[in-house]
């Protein structure tokens, strides 16, 4: 069983509505994770290495002013909509409906304020915690009254995210957490020591603004072919690539599977993902530039950390041939992306 402890963790700003931001704490004899009733956010996430010592291993910062400034999402919850829906804009049931843009041309992980950047309501559960919100008809420029549950748990060395959500009207929805991680530890300057390994046959390939261009491409003879477990540093040199930010597809059906793994040889820590959500956004920090302040003071320069999200496929609001992300007023939308830790 794990240990639940809250504390606060302290005040939003009176510009951002205000209100007490708390910190829990699940701990087990292998895992120590710390969650925030702001945005659901993994503040920190400590695993052992073949030493059996302790690190950090998720980016983030050691107070809440660095959660309310703006910064890549680090261990956030997002959502109406993760990743890129492009223009903004979609139409369902003859109906345009346009969206902030936050990212270039398109809007981006639910908009100007999404749902990393809100208060949820917690409860605690035995081995974990309990997030709630409720998101408002219209917020966004989404449809619908929605209610969103996110539910972490702690059993032994696995973590489980569960997201369940309901809806007053036809809306689309894509929940994924976005933590960055650098398995020896955070801090530590890049990931290219580390071995990843995706199970994906295909892959999404996209345009300049990282929309899907919509070809579902085979990952076979590329650069894209992660099913056999690759060094990230050779392999971006070999393929001449700047990093990922691309959604893998991977095989369908609702049951869980091992969709990845990571490992970092140096320190023995390995994770693996399970999920049951059709997609993977593989992302490997590109866009870390070393300005933001981390924790104990830390800088996190490009390629320093990398993101596995579970979701669904990118703009599949605007590609019929897409897993469909709509959900239905008395549907309920219910996906589990399960963490797991250990050493190799």
């Amino acid at each position: 069983m794990a240990e639940v402890k809250r504390e606060n963790f302290g005040h939003m700003p009176m510009e951002d509505g205000g209100g007490e931001v708390e910190k829990f704490v699940l701990q087990s004899d292998s895992v120590r994770v710390e969650i925030l009733s702001l945005g659901c956010i993994i503040a920190a996430l400590e695993t052992r290495d073949r030493a059996k010592q302790f690190a950090d291993i998720v980016l983030g910062f050691d107070t809440l002013e660095g959660y309310t400034r703006k910064h890549p999402f680090f261990g956030a919850v997002v959502g109406r909509v993760a990743n890129r829906i492009a223009k903004g804009k979609f139409t369902m049931d003859g109906k345009e409906y346009q969206l902030f843009l936050n990212n270039g041309p398109n809007s981006l992980h639910g908009g100007a304020r999404g749902f990393d950047k809100v208060l949820w309501s917690p409860q605690i559960l035995p081995n974990g915690v309990c997030f709630y919100r409720l998101s408002p008809d219209g917020e966004e420029g989404y449809p619908g009254e929605l209610k969103v549950w996110v539910t972490y748990t702690l059993n032994g060395s696995e973590l489980a995210i569960n997201y369940r959500a309901q809806t007053s009207k036809k809306t689309p929805i894509s929940l994924t957490n976005h933590a960055y991680f650098n398995l020896a530890g955070q801090g530590s300057p890049d990931i290219y020591d580390h071995e990843i390994s995706i199970e994906a046959d295909s892959y999404l390939p996209v345009d300049d603004t990282k929309i899907p261009t919509g070809e579902v491409a085979a990952v076979q003879g590329t650069g894209f072919d992660l099913r056999e477990p690759v060094q990230l540093g050779k392999h971006l040199k070999q393929f001449h690539l700047d990093g990922f930010d691309h959604n893998f597809c991977l095989p369908l059906g609702r049951a869980r599977r091992l969709v990845a793994r990571a490992h970092h040889p140096p320190s023995g820590r390995t994770m693996e993902v399970h999920t049951t959500q059709p997609g993977l956004q593989f992302y490997t920090g590109n866009n870390l530039d070393g300005s933001l302040k981390g924790k104990g003071a830390a800088t996190y320069p490009k390629h320093s950390a990398f993101c596995l999200e579970t979701q669904n496929w990118p703009d599949a609001v605007n590609k019929p041939h897409f897993p469909s992300p709509l959900l239905l007023p008395g549907e309920e939308y219910n996906h589990t992306t399960w963490l797991c830790f250990g050493t190799a």
